[in-house]
């Protein structure tokens, strides 16, 4: 899938211009579905993308004895 390989940044720029076409309201009907569709999949792709990411955060944690340990992220 050609999205895949799209980074992050260039596939929410992206995003952001369908988002603004669509609201500006100036586009025929099937352009706008179509618009839709792939801002639907550029959505789907951010979000897989921001989740892949957060796997693999890691936050440095002060611990008793004065030393630093990583542990996984944890939203909890």
């Amino acid at each position: 899938m050609a999205e895949k390989s799209k980074d992050f940044e260039s596939s929410l720029e992206k995003l952001e211009k369908i988002v603004s076409e669509l609201e500006e309201g100036d586009l025929p009907l099937e352009k706008s579905i179509k618009a839709f569709e792939e801002g639907i999949k550029l959505t789907r792709h951010c979000q897989k993308l921001l989740t892949e990411a957060e796997l693999k955060i890691e936050k440095l944690v002060d611990s008793d004895d004065g030393s630093f340990d990583l542990e996984s992220f944890d939203e909890n």
